[in-house]
């Protein structure tokens, strides 16, 4: 718990208002800095925010969260959100529609590892072979205390553990896409692994999956920015960083893009901002010995397909997950029905794809058509195949590419008072909401700390 009062007196800027940025602010806010919070969008939340698309608030992109994002949800809370109202609380779960050759499994309300145990014995559409598979996994990666003693691909850990080619095909490869947004060839397994632990290896709730009512800005960085401004902060959207000076006194100038007044000089700063913008703020600063440079980074796209169609239409579930094979585009993995999550978005649905750079490529139309085309067969709805109206939005550098035995940078940097934060640093999760709150809570952590050596 960050202790009140902690940082009294100091000033302290966030560049950058995506969830690790807003985590930072929160927690500095909380310890007593007097916090400046930029963003150069005049919309907060960075790769994770509210958009209007014909009329109705959604998201750039569709997000689940775990119940295993404890920070999270506990900033959430802090800063005023009713978790239990914004988040739709499901049990864990994979099933596909009826009419596909898939699998249902479905964990009850129980204790862990009953809820486990009980899902699996019930779930459909697998074998003996698969759910013996399912039930080694699960044993022998508690058994290894879910580590590596050295990483390798997802691809190759499913090898190892002798999972059968269904079940990889119906849930493994398709948690790994949507938990590391990494093809498992080239996914890190320790990652998944770590993702794993934290959800199927904790208690019944950590596995909860968490699909947000509101849209992402209304979820935590709105709320997050009112927080800052109620604790003696300001937010100052649509304002662009452009460079960092450092002077002897230990203190930090921000240089702007916008002609503005002249700011106060600041007792540390956060880059809290996507990694392309923190290397170009990097390279303002003057050149340190003990400087290293950014490790090079990669990116993976997703592409979310918003498809409106008559307010009765309705899914059997809130969510499902759909057979992807984009030789025959069909280029769905998972579909939301947002009418389950907000009555007034009734007819309304999401179907993400993952890891395609195709899908960010083809025509806007043709890939709805062809998202819709998969909708109406899966599902055995034709209506599915003609929607009202459609929207494609797609992240092309939407997470980093979470290969195995990744150098991520740690929160500090060779300039005294200068800290990273982002879902890319050193950590146990991959491009995550969660990863990039707890790199964000890491940074203030480490203000702190840095702080309270100084006066000793």
């Amino acid at each position: 718990m960050a202790k009140k009062d902690a940082l009294k007196n100091k000033s302290v800027a966030v560049i950058g208002a995506g969830w690790a940025g807003c985590a930072a602010a929160c927690e500095l806010a909380q310890q007593g800095a007097t916090v400046t919070l930029f963003e150069s969008s005049r919309n907060l939340g960075g790769r994770a925010r509210g958009v209007t698309v014909h009329g109705h608030e959604l998201d750039n992109g569709q997000h689940i969260l775990l119940g295993a994002y404890t920070q999270s949800l506990r900033l959430m809370q802090l800063v005023g959100v009713d978790t239990e109202t914004a988040l739709l609380n499901l049990p864990l779960q994979m099933v596909y529609p009826a009419l596909e050759d898939g699998m249902s499994f479905i964990a009850p309300r129980l204790p862990a590892p009953l809820h486990l145990l009980l899902a699996l014995l019930k779930s459909s559409g697998l074998s003996f072979a698969d759910k013996m598979a399912l039930a080694r996994f699960s044993s022998t990666a508690r058994w290894m205390d879910w580590r590596l003693n050295e990483d390798c691909s997802v691809l190759e850990l499913l090898e190892r553990f002798d999972q059968t080619p269904r079940l990889c095909r119906l849930m493994w490869i398709p948690l790994c896409i949507a938990a590391l947004n990494t093809p498992p060839e080239r996914a890190s397994a320790q990652v998944f692994l770590n993702v794993l632990r934290d959800s199927l290896g904790a208690k019944r709730a950590a596995s909860d999956m968490l699909i947000p009512r509101l849209d992402l800005s209304k979820v935590f960085p709105e709320k997050a920015a009112d927080y800052v401004r109620a604790h003696g902060g300001q937010v100052l959207a649509a304002h662009t960083a452009t460079g960092l000076v450092p002077n002897e006194e230990g203190k930090w100038q921000i240089q702007l893009k916008q002609d503005q007044a002249q700011l106060p000089l600041y007792d540390a700063v956060i880059l809290a901002c996507d990694f392309a913008n923190t290397d170009r703020l990097l390279a303002t600063l003057p050149v340190k010995d003990q400087a290293t440079a950014l490790p090079a980074i990669t990116y993976e796209p997703i592409t979310t397909c918003y498809l409106q169609y008559a307010s009765n239409v309705r899914l059997p579930r809130p969510m499902l997950a759909l057979l992807d094979d984009t030789d025959l585009k069909k280029w769905g993995q998972y579909v939301f029905d947002r009418g389950q999550l907000q009555p007034d978005q009734a007819g309304l649905l999401a179907v993400v794809v993952s890891v395609s750079q195709a899908a960010t490529e083809i025509d806007r139309h043709e890939l709805a058509m062809d998202i819709a085309a998969q909708l109406a067969q899966s599902l055995g709805m034709p209506e599915l195949a003609q929607p009202i109206w459609h929207q494609c939005i797609s992240e092309k550098r939407a997470t980093f590419s979470c290969a195995p035995g990744l150098n991520r940078p740690v929160n500090h940097t060779a300039w005294p008072g200068l800290y990273l934060a982002g879902d890319y640093t050193k950590g146990d999760y991959p491009a995550t909401l969660e990863g990039a709150v707890r790199s964000g809570i890491a940074a203030s952590q480490a203000i702190a700390k840095d702080f309270k050596a100084a006066k000793n």
